[in-house]
């Protein structure tokens, strides 16, 4: 069996290092917002060339914290995409505000920049590009319409920490951008996290608060806050990852490139990579027209292969109530019924690359 992710492989090659730090955690007994979770905010601010980062409780939470510490509120309208977990779309809604999606490129999967400012409208105050599958959105006429339209601009980078847009770290991008540790992404902890990054101090101190019942010392209230907060466990453990990120990256990259070399000749669509992005390969995701038949092909062979995403937001029951119909996002809907994501973890084997492409092969003979 070729499984889609492997967390159990990357934890043995790590064991030592992962059980120390937790063991060290509870031998000092705090749990909350202590040193751990300080120090991993500091070295992901360096990661990322920013400032500031704040630990919370999950990317949706990331997500959340942000809109709100920008000011985003019931009547407000928020540009995205309906291609991506439903999550991103969530956090627009807890605020009270309204999704408002754009189509996306055919290629990158990524919001069409072309599409945005004719959904602009004088209830719109942010823009949220998702940084889908490990490939940057196309940020420069993002942020050049943001600033025409003074329009606050947050990023959903939950599935893309290392990569880079024109040289630049995604999550230097932005009023904002948001990060998921959960444990399949690039940096992954061993249960829900995530992570804000931001150049903007009151815009971190105002997470700072949020994520903590909105209180500056305890039990002094100063603002209605939740309870988002990253434990010292979580912290601990991707603090030792964060500093094998970058190889871990490198190495989801030569297997993206040998994937790509190997289904050449098939009839399969593989990932690009445009000039102004360096792709970390969270998901490794082609399109097929025969994409239902060549998943169950795959499954015969014990190759395990998932769909991100099958049913795009637009078409969800939750959001009925928006009036989208099918047919008014045709690029969005014809990738979903053509997606299929390959297994892509850095522990990967060439060999199993090979063999993946081989069946790919003969589904096609």
């Amino acid at each position: 069996m070729i499984h889609f992710f492997d967390l159990k492989e990357q934890y043995e090659k790590i064991k030592d290092e992962i059980d120390g730090v937790i063991i060290n955690v509870l031998k000092k007994g705090n749990f909350i917002l202590g040193k751990e979770v300080e120090n991993l905010e500091k070295e992901l601010a360096d990661y990322c060339n920013t400032e500031f980062a704040v630990g919370v409780s999950s990317g949706t939470s990331a997500l959340f914290l942000a809109l709100k510490s920008l000011g985003i509120k019931e009547g407000d309208e928020v540009i995205t995409v309906p291609n991506t977990f439903i999550a991103t779309a969530y956090a627009i809604s807890y605020t009270g505000a309204k999704p408002v999606f754009v189509d996306i490129e055919d290629d990158t999967f990524n919001i069409d920049v072309t599409k945005i400012e004719e959904k602009i409208t004088d209830k719109t105050k942010a823009i949220l590009p998702v940084h889908l599958y490990g490939h940057p959105a196309d940020m420069e006429p993002i942020l050049e319409t943001a600033a025409d339209y003074n329009l606050k601009v947050i990023g959903d980078a939950a599935q893309s920490l290392g990569s880079e847009y024109k040289g630049k770290k995604i999550g230097s991008l932005g009023d904002v951008v948001a990060l998921s540790f959960y444990p399949t992404k690039p940096l992954g902890a061993y249960g829900d996290a995530g992570m804000i990054v931001t150049n903007d101090k009151k815009i971190a101190e105002k997470i700072r608060l949020l994520r903590n019942y909105g209180q500056k010392t305890k039990y002094n209230h100063t603002i209605i806050g939740f309870n988002s907060r990253l434990d010292e466990i979580q912290a601990a453990i991707m603090r030792v990852k964060l500093n094998k990120l970058n190889k871990w990256n490198d190495l989801r990259r030569k297997n993206a490139k040998l994937y790509n070399k190997l289904l050449k000749k098939t009839n399969v669509i593989t990932p690009v990579e445009k000039q102004y992005a360096k792709h970390v390969y969270y998901l490794y995701v082609i399109k097929s027209s025969q994409r239902n038949k060549l998943q169950e092909w795959l499954k015969s062979k014990k190759i395990e292969t998932m769909i991100h995403y099958p049913i795009p937001i637009h078409l969800q029951d939750a959001y009925k109530g928006l009036g989208y119909k099918k047919g008014d996002f045709p690029i969005t809907e014809k990738i979903c019924d053509e997606i299929l994501s390959l297994p892509m973890f850095p522990e990967l084997k060439s060999e199993q690359i090979r063999k993946i492409a081989i069946c790919i092969r003969n589904f096609r003979n």
